[in-house]
């Protein structure tokens, strides 16, 4: 059974991520691409790995501060082999939180194909922010 965001992410939601590690550092994610997820060689597409990372990669530094959000500053993506996996199976990401100070975390990712076959590296450095409190539509 997953575990929820602690936040409402749309675009994450839409994708269908799942959140199945969120603690001391650590994060894991699955994902099990579309049809509409996939680029010309009916792969995953490059744009849809990288979010997956910089998801897999901030969950792993929220999971030591889950009230705080963060923002990413830069991600290095490594793309080893496409990210093929047959219809209904998942790809896994695992996120690591490398170091953090007061307000920065430096964090890797790394995404495995249904064969356990590493698909996809990042490095990635988030900033720590307070989250803001969702707000109610204006009524003026």
């Amino acid at each position: 059974m997953s575990i929820p965001f602690g936040a409402h992410i749309p675009f994450v939601e839409h994708l269908g991520f799942t959140l199945e590690k969120f603690e001391g550092g650590e994060s894991e994610l699955h994902f099990a691409p579309r049809p509409e997820h996939l680029n010309s060689f009916d792969v995953t597409h490059g744009g849809a790995v990288m979010t997956f990372l910089d998801v897999i990669m901030a969950t792993a530094a929220r999971s030591v501060d889950p009230n705080m959000g963060v923002v990413t500053i830069e991600m290095k993506t490594t793309f080893m082999r496409p990210a093929k996996v047959p219809a209904g199976q998942m790809l896994v990401g695992k996120g690591h939180l490398q170091h953090r100070t007061r307000s920065m975390a430096f964090t890797e990712g790394r995404i495995y194909d249904n064969a356990g076959q590493l698909c996809a590296t990042a490095t990635g450095t988030f900033k720590y922010v307070a989250r803001r409190e969702a707000q109610s539509p204006s009524t003026d």
